[in-house]
């Protein structure tokens, strides 16, 4: 079966299971936000680093207008939703030269992030919860410098995940991504939770919403750009990534995000239109 084929008769199945794909209106399952506040971004306190600036352009943009914190740090941008104490996504650019490296984990690897508001998620909500701490920017991806790879440690950059997930499926589209940075010299990811209702699930006294689903997508610009769009359940199913392939304006509509705004139009109906594995 070719890659589009796959494509067309798997893509919601992950997400929706039980419902037929052709009558799936993906509308009614954008991700809605339950709100303690106005959908308004929360004014942020000074930023620890503003080496990632220069990704301002690529910043997804809401269309469901959620809560958030933008939060530059050395080597990603966070979008921090202080009602699910979740990031609603995360952006950051790999490159071959910081594809791999030589820091390690911290000592005291998790840690609560001080630069967003109480009540913030802290290491303990996670204790006997039954999820993995997930990261959202891998700190394999940051092993290039341990500041870097600090920074992948704050709350703010975790999710509770399905464990098997976490070791498995997420842990190979990670690899696979630094696999295509190393490969093409530079690509730009970024990913984040999916909620399909408006009640969240819950752990810890921090009261963290559980996600139903994350999404990764990826961009390279070098040389013939391609772009590709992971779409993975929060449970413990065995699929490979292949059956969870969409094009970007497919995970634009099931995410409710528009990615990297800044490309050049000609560029992203390119990326975002098309997908194909064995171009990567």
């Amino acid at each position: 079966m070719s890659i589009r084929k796959s494509i067309r008769t798997a893509k919601y199945l992950l997400l929706f299971a039980g419902l037929a794909v052709a009558g799936f209106k993906a509308s009614r399952y954008l991700p809605s936000q339950k709100r303690t506040e106005s959908a308004v971004s929360v004014a942020a306190k000074p930023a620890r680093s503003s080496a990632t600036e220069y990704l301002k352009p690529f910043l997804p943009e809401d269309r469901q207008h959620r809560l958030q914190q933008i939060l530059y740090r050395r080597s990603y941008v966070v979008s921090y939703n202080r009602d699910t104490r979740c990031p609603n996504w995360v952006l950051w650019e790999l490159t071959c030269d910081h594809a791999d490296g030589d820091a390690g984990r911290p000592d005291y690897p998790f840690h609560e992030d001080m630069e967003v508001p109480a009540p913030r998620a802290l290491p303990s909500d996670y204790r006997g919860c039954g999820y993995d701490r997930g990261h959202m920017c891998p700190a394999g991806d940051n092993k290039w410098d341990a500041d870097a790879m600090y920074d992948t440690f704050l709350l703010t950059n975790i999710c509770p995940q399905d464990r098997q997930l976490n070791s498995g499926l997420w842990n190979r589209i990670e690899m696979q991504c630094r696999y295509w940075a190393k490969k093409h010299g530079r690509v730009y990811i970024v990913c984040g939770p999916l909620y399909l209702d408006g009640e969240y699930r819950m752990i810890g006294d921090g009261r963290i919403a559980i996600p139903d689903a994350f999404f990764k997508v990826v961009l390279c610009l070098e040389g013939t750009p391609r772009g590709i769009a992971f779409i993975c359940r929060n449970t413990s199913g065995s699929r490979t990534k292949d059956c969870y392939v969409n094009t970007i304006n497919e995970a634009e509509i099931i995410t409710g995000y528009r990615f990297f705004p800044g490309l050049d139009g000609d560029v992203a109906v390119r990326v975002k239109d098309e997908v194909d594995l064995k171009a990567w």
